[in-house]
């Protein structure tokens, strides 16, 4: 695996750290078990903590209960003087600032420090640490829909294949799905050997349970379950989807056991930065086949009215550098994005999305930009078959976001397509037919031939 999961299950405990002396320290390095040299100013550094509780803003720190504990453990961790320069540089509440000073951001710190200090302030059970494959950068690449289901002509292509999945796609785009930081994929359909499909519904999708490691063979790292099929076979259905992808340790976002479950984000930190990828879905607009989770029921998060989801982004905004957000949404088979999806996307950037992920339209759409926000509004299919007929060839491809410690994000498209059971990369030539139909559907983007996505 790519990721190391932090759990933090500790009980929650109260620090109130009084810098003043020796004596009021000691019970901080019992606690870190960090003991400071005596030639440190300890009442030099006490001024500066209080200089900092004056001048911290309540979002700060993402409303955590920050004492002068987390300041003292701090100036014990990184030295006196990070604490001292940071008080010089002016404004405490700059986030850039701690970055600068101590190599991670203000919510990698917070992190550290409930770890070392066994401080459980926060659900940390679905934080994970990130070895990424270049310094300095963490990739992601999201998928389209796939589907594993047993009917379906991929899956059963798949099982007369020597390698399995592996021989479903071509080396080079298994090379790039193996080696990004984080693959996200969009899992459209059930693991269960339970329930029945829903009645009325056209098309239901399961899948047994150990098609999952499929995904896992391919590199995937977390699934966005917030899509119109992870409810086909009723609360049997999706509670075996749960629970498969718990044992096997697979990261999923959108669905859960309860409405807080599904609300909850994966967070990933990596170079002294910590992001957030939430999901939700617009779903059925017409239709009631899937549900929201609720209190005491197993479901999804819905976004048909933004209200809820923005709260999720909101939040996760609050404990996180970058938030990344997936959406399932749009009309199927319409390669135009329509307004409802534009409105719910200037919703989700407002909340605080700094990229969205969308899907469901099972064909690519345009890749745009609101303010300084990447809209990626569906990659369409990816490797998907609805019934036993193999479907014909389709343009598919990958988004990988690459995201700098600095925050840049580079946006691109990795060019594929589908053919009779294999979703393969495109060479530079054969990808720009597929560029120049995505550039012709977009009014504020290119794309090089390398695949970047720039703004007009």
């Amino acid at each position: 695996m790519k990721k190391i999961v932090v759990s933090i299950c500790a009980i929650l405990l109260a620090f109130t750290f009084i810098a003043c002396g020796k004596e009021e320290t000691s019970s901080f390095t019992e606690n870190t078990g960090v003991i400071p040299e005596e030639s440190r100013n300890l009442g030099e550094v006490s001024d500066a903590v209080d200089v900092i509780l004056e001048q911290a803003t309540s979002d700060f720190i993402g409303n955590y209960p920050v004492t002068e504990g987390f300041f003292w453990w701090i100036a014990n961790t990184y030295g006196d003087n990070v604490i001292l320069d940071i008080v010089n540089k002016g404004d405490v509440s700059d986030k850039e600032i701690w970055y600068e000073s101590t190599g991670n951001s203000i919510f990698v710190l917070w992190q550290e420090y409930c770890m070392a200090t066994g401080l459980d302030a926060y659900d940390y059970s679905h934080v994970n640490y990130i070895t990424t494959q270049e310094k300095n950068v963490i990739s992601f690449d999201f998928s389209g829909d796939v589907n594993l289901c047993e009917e379906a002509a991929t899956t059963l292509y798949m099982d007369q294949q020597k390698n399995g999945i592996l021989d479903c796609f071509s080396k080079d785009l298994l090379e790039e799905m193996q080696s990004a930081d984080i693959l996200v994929v969009n899992n459209e359909f059930t693991y269960t050997n339970r329930g029945t499909p829903l009645e009325g519904k056209a098309y239901t999708f399961r899948a047994n349970p150990d098609r999952v490691n499929s995904l896992l063979a391919i590199g995937t790292d977390v699934v966005t379950l917030a899509n119109n099929h992870v409810w086909d076979y009723g609360i049997d259905g999706i509670t075996d989807t749960l629970d498969t992808l718990s044992y096997c340790n697979l990261d999923y976002i959108g669905a859960g056991e309860n409405l807080t479950e599904a609300c909850r984000p994966q967070y990933y930190i990596a170079n002294g930065r910590k992001i957030a990828l939430v999901d939700a879905t617009q779903i059925e607009r017409s239709y009631t086949y899937t549900k929201q989770a609720t209190e005491n029921m197993p479901g999804v998060l819905k976004t048909l009215d933004s209200t809820l989801y923005c709260q999720v982004i909101e939040k996760a905004k609050e404990n996180a550098d970058i938030v990344i957000a997936c959406v399932h949404w749009g009309t199927e088979g319409n390669k135009f994005y329509g307004h409802d999806q534009e409105k719910l996307a200037n919703d989700f950037v407002k909340a605080g999305a700094d990229a969205i992920i969308g899907g469901h339209t099972h064909c690519l759409q345009a890749v745009e930009y609101i303010e300084d926000v990447p809209v990626y509004y569906s990659l369409g299919n990816y490797w998907f078959a609805t019934t036993a007929n193999m479907p014909e060839d389709y343009y598919t491809g990958l988004a990988r976001l690459e995201i700098t410690s600095d925050l840049d994000i580079t946006c691109k498209f990795i060019p594929a397509q589908f053919s009779k059971g294999v979703t393969s990369m495109l060479t530079e030539d054969e990808a720009k037919t597929e560029y120049e139909f995505l550039e012709k559907l977009a009014s504020t983007t290119t794309i090089s031939q390398d695949g970047v996505i720039n703004r007009k």
